[in-house]
């Protein structure tokens, strides 16, 4: 994993431990997810990956953080290097900070099924080394969110991308471009939930639907990219002896259409569309 990313992830949890914004809850999370069917652009085989995570959320008088660092081991499927059985790896740090609005006018703004309106500010930020492509994005992020009043949690927003990327492998014709690539700035409509279905269970993830941002760095045209990552988890500390919600088990499911803006025209059908069963667990504290 590159310097940068973790600098970037250093800063962040630097913020986001301010002691002007004393925090009111914070929950953090080491986690384990695996799977035989991701996939990659320009990729016609299925990719085996261990993902090893660790989360930070947290809030505030004035809102809340979330921060999340993926890191990625795939098999010789989609190898490090030309020839290679050792498979590639990738660090994907996420940062979102929002705001309620509410809060800081110091009146709560209600209506509907609607609890909260708050301002979504963050970065993405990768590092993969790879055969092919050796992905290098960052990406800022901003927009109005929309908190919703049901159990557990359920937040929509409408942010707009800054998104570039520094690509460094012999893809072709990728060899020809040089420095960092900016894409059109564009819109995406998320969803996060995490909603329990009772004392054990609980129902979460998230879905993004982006849209198109222009033409990528070989002058072919982008599409609208749909990335759905759900699990049904299960808390299995209390059978334990450890308090509820610390360690849990489950299934999760990710469908990511046209991954990164690639579509079948411009991959030839070949690892745009990824449908992915998965097993998960994680250990909070």
């Amino acid at each position: 994993m590159s310097k940068k990313l973790t600098a970037a992830a250093c800063a962040a949890l630097l913020c986001s431990a301010d002691p002007a914004m004393a925090v009111d809850w914070s929950d953090n999370a080491i986690s384990y997810r695996y799977g035989t069917r991701f996939a990659e652009p320009f990729n016609p085989e299925h990719i085996k990956k261990h993902i090893v995570a660790f989360t930070h959320a947290s809030g505030y008088k004035y809102g809340s953080n979330y921060l999340n660092l993926d890191v990625l081991k795939s098999d010789s499927t989609d190898p490090r290097n030309l020839g290679s059985d050792s498979g590639s790896l990738e660090g994907y740090l996420l940062y979102r900070h929002t705001l309620d609005i509410g809060a800081l006018r110091g009146q709560e703004i209600r209506f509907g099924k609607v609890k909260g309106v708050g301002l979504t500010l963050g970065f993405d930020v990768n590092h993969k080394d790879d055969v092919g492509y050796n992905s290098r994005k960052r990406m800022l992020v901003a927009g109005p969110t929309l908190m919703w009043d049901v159990p557990g949690f359920l937040n929509t927003s409408i942010l707009w991308l800054r998104e570039s990327n520094a690509p460094s492998g012999p893809f072709p014709p990728i060899a020809n471009v040089r420095g960092r690539y900016t894409y059109d700035t564009h819109p995406m409509f998320g969803a996060s939930w995490g909603i329990p279905v009772n004392e054990r269970w609980s129902f979460e993830g998230f879905l993004n639907f982006i849209a198109e941002k222009g033409l990528d760095e070989t002058g072919n045209p982008t599409s609208a990219e749909t990335n759905l990552d759900m699990a049904l988890m299960y808390d299995i500390g209390p059978r334990f002896g450890y308090a509820p919600k610390k360690i849990r088990v489950g299934v999760g499911y990710q469908f990511w259409n046209n991954k990164f803006g690639n579509s079948r025209r411009t991959t030839g059908g070949a690892g745009q569309r990824a449908s992915t069963p998965m097993v998960r667990a994680d250990f909070h504290f």
